[in-house]
């Protein structure tokens, strides 16, 4: 046998063994419904973006419906130097007046969402974009007054999700809501994912970031926890900072009727395929407090 035949050979054996192996999982999650918060390096990068298309095209095909939820901050952040718009912050956290909601419903909406929307479709999928504000899917309320048009999930109505995926569509979901007034609010990517695959009884929620996952006094990172190591992760100050908002999207998550949240680094390659379809998965997996 030539060497280039002989390289080939063993390719195809290894393609073989990785289908062999996904096997189990491919029929595990068989109409499965997966929620993903996109943001970090797969929304930032073409050739990211692309990878992370081709992989929910292939969740949609072997039977997943996936759901993406994302995000948008750099985006936002230059619109608003660019247009010339001046933010305020209270604790940290920037205050959405009117003038910014106009900037972030139309990076949120437009631009981002349809680069997604459009990725997907070139990939073979058929996505369609949307907000929280279509069909009344997620209502809001104020989160604080101090913080402008920034809203709370009280409510998510997911009759329209369940019709998209009657008809094997991807819904792309833009996290604005509307108010019991019909005002506008901008959300949370993270929360708006949280409330949405509660609402969905999602098999499970990723939460693509740019870290590898939630790490431990040591800092390597715990492949699984339950809702009570989080909770004393986070009362000994292991999980500090930007990590908290994620882990108190994925008690909530859990409360609400999601089997399992996985907080996983959307930089590695085909991380959600890993996380789905392989014994070790990728990130941390998180789970209810056994009974």
């Amino acid at each position: 046998m030539k060497r280039q035949d002989a390289m080939i050979s063993r390719d195809n054996a290894a393609i073989a063994r990785t289908l062999n192996e996904a096997l189990p999982y491919l029929t595990r999650y068989d109409d499965a419904v997966v929620v993903i918060k996109l943001g970090g390096h797969a929304m930032g990068s073409d050739e990211g973006m692309a990878s992370f298309a081709r992989d929910v095209v292939l969740m949609r095909t072997v039977g997943i419906n996936p759901v993406i939820i994302h995000g948008g901050g750099p985006m936002i952040n230059q619109m608003l130097d660019r247009l010339g718009v001046t933010s305020e912050f209270v604790r940290g956290k920037r205050v959405t007046d009117a003038a910014t909601l106009q900037v972030v419903e139309m990076v949120l909406a437009g631009e981002i969402n349809k680069r997604i929307v459009q990725a997907i479709n070139s990939a073979g999928g058929r996505a369609v974009g949307l907000s929280g504000k279509d069909a009344d899917m997620i209502t809001c309320e104020q989160t604080d007054p101090e913080l402008g048009f920034v809203g709370t999930p009280t409510k998510v109505d997911p009759r329209l999700l369940h019709s998209l995926f009657r008809d094997e569509m991807i819904p792309v979901i833009a996290p604005i809501g509307t108010g019991a007034a019909d005002e506008t609010y901008n959300i949370n990517g993270d929360t708006a994912a949280g409330a949405i695959a509660g609402a969905l009884r999602a098999d499970r929620l990723l939460l693509l970031t740019d870290v590898a996952g939630v790490k431990d006094a040591s800092g390597e990172v715990v492949t699984q926890l339950s809702a009570e190591q989080v909770r004393s992760l986070t009362a000994e100050g292991v999980i500090a900072g930007g990590m908290i908002p994620k882990t108190e999207t994925a008690l909530d998550a859990l409360e609400a009727g999601v089997r399992a949240v996985v907080i996983l680094d959307g930089r590695v390659q085909n991380a959600v395929l890993l996380e789905l379809f392989t014994s070790h998965g990728a990130g941390s997996l998180i789970r209810m407090d056994p009974a």
